[in-house]
């Protein structure tokens, strides 16, 4: 289970790696437009927002996308068009429209669950699905009627037919399901600051379903009469109070992630952390102005889910202690340094600036910890591996023909086409199948300068080649494909 989450985490870092840029787009637009008090016609400032918003108010398609082609075999584009296939076709069927048409109602009688039918757990959800649809059919051979569609070809119309499946089970699922956290919201809000950590804690903890919608939807908007954030925002309802279920959000987003990616960095491997430290930058920063944290979080939370858990916990231990001393303050956009100093010129928010001193502790909190988990139980966090990661050495060939001599001695040393069953790779290391492991030559793969191999299951061998892994698995493939 561990392992499959990991190789999850892996194939997520393509989408993830453009929403830092989408998320610094989106926040410096509102902060533009903020400056103007809204004006939605200041052209710089709208122009920003929907480039980023373009990005992060379509991320179920980006993930699903990218999840099919970082799982697939062999990285073929065919595996991101199932993945696009699939999420078009569940989405779809349980769309609010769909499912208006189906049971022959008006759509604004259509449960509320249904307006959730684009988010990233229904994108991960097309992603993994595909790819498993590629990985099966891609190879399939149809009797020559049906010739056209073997394949490649195949393997998005099979997506599309398992979407129908999955659609059909969350026609009947995702409503109770939505319904269910909407009546835990209403029964929590009565708990004062309780209940504002229990929000907090259950807020990410369900990111990665998009069932967090169903929480927000009683704390932040006009389901259970709390309407947090139009409150705040109109400067209506109880000073310190009104804004309870928003400022504990502020500590972590522009202080507790950074720190958070600040141990990442300082925790990944030698070799891997200027790669992780662009990575980590951009995230923490989008996190601190914009109080986007996708980034962020998506880079661990499936590497290292139970250091997700402790997010989720921290996350819930700040809204208790910023509802229990009546710190308030609220957003418009998210919980960033942008919407937190337009906060100061609304006469409703409460004593916001101990918000930064809860933030500048739990600052502390999160890197400590991190780190300390991070390195007792050798999380699987970005930049860190197994194994040490070096360069191969360099050969006297350069540019393609230097990756072809290599991919050629190395397919050949693990046994060819009669031993290899699937050839994948990490950020740096090709994972292989192979039928017999005594058909495989560890020396003639080592005399093309890898820096090791490891052998991880009677069928299961890594070639550790380092950081230009990725064109000596092309190189590979293409062997494979003569």
């Amino acid at each position: 289970m561990m392992k499959a989450l990991q190789k999850l985490g892996r194939s997520l870092m393509l989408p993830v790696a453009v929403l830092p840029a989408a998320a610094i787009l989106a926040g410096l637009g509102n902060w533009i437009l903020g400056l103007f008090n809204g004006d939605v016609s200041n052209v710089i400032g709208t122009f920003l927002l929907h480039a980023g918003t373009s990005i992060l108010d379509h991320l179920g398609i980006i993930f699903a996308t990218g999840i099919a082609i970082g799982l697939s075999k062999d990285k073929h584009g065919a595996a991101a068009l199932s993945g696009l296939v699939g999420f078009l076709v569940v989405s779809n069927l349980i769309s609010i429209d769909t499912v208006a048409g189906i049971k022959g109602i008006d759509p604004e009688a259509v449960n509320p669950a249904f307006a959730q039918n684009e988010n990233v757990f229904i994108g991960i959800l097309s992603g993994v699905i595909s790819a498993m649809m590629y990985n099966r059919f891609s190879g399939v051979k149809l009797p020559d009627a049906l010739a056209f569609f073997s394949g490649k070809r195949l393997a998005p119309i099979m997506s599309a037919a398992a979407m129908v499946v999955l659609a059909a089970i969350l026609f009947f699922v995702w409503p109770v399901v939505f319904s269910w956290l909407v009546a835990f919201g209403k029964g929590i809000s009565s708990l004062g600051a309780v209940g504002a950590g229990l929000y907090g804690f259950f807020n990410r903890l369900l990111i990665p379903t998009g069932l967090h919608h169903a929480l927000n939807s009683v704390f932040w908007f006009d389901v259970a009469g709390i309407n947090d954030i139009g409150k705040f925002l109109n400067s209506e309802g109880t000073k310190g109070i009104t804004g309870m279920y928003q400022a504990g959000f502020f500590p972590i987003m522009m202080f507790g992630l950074p720190a958070a990616a600040l141990a990442m960095y300082h925790t990944a491997r030698t070799k891997r952390k200027k790669q992780a430290a662009s990575l980590m930058l951009a995230a923490a920063f989008a996190a601190f102005f914009t109080g986007v944290t996708e980034p962020l979080e998506f880079s661990f939370m499936f590497l290292a889910p139970a250091l997700y858990v402790v997010h989720a916990l921290l996350t819930g231990l700040s809204l208790f202690i910023a509802a229990l001393f009546h710190w308030t303050s609220g957003f418009g956009f998210s919980a960033g340094l942008v919407d937190y100093t337009l906060s100061f010129i609304n006469p409703i928010a409460n004593q916001p600036y101990m918000l930064i001193v809860e933030g500048l502790v739990f600052a502390v909190i999160y890197y400590f910890l991190f780190r300390f988990l991070i390195v007792k139980f050798n999380l699987k966090t970005p930049g860190r591996e197994d194994v040490m990661e070096e360069e191969t050495e360099e050969a006297a060939q350069t540019g393609n023909d230097k990756f072809a001599i290599m991919a050629a001695k190395i397919y050949d040393g693990l046994g060819g086409d009669e031993n290899v069953d699937s050839v994948d790779y990490c950020t740096t290391r090709l994972r292989v199948e192979v039928d017999d492991m005594d058909k495989v030559d560890q020396d003639k793969i080592k005399s093309t300068g890898v820096p090791g191999i490891n052998v991880v299951g009677k069928h299961s061998i890594q070639v550790i080649v380092g950081t230009s892994v990725q064109f000596v698995a092309d190189e590979v493939n293409k062997i494979r494909k003569k």
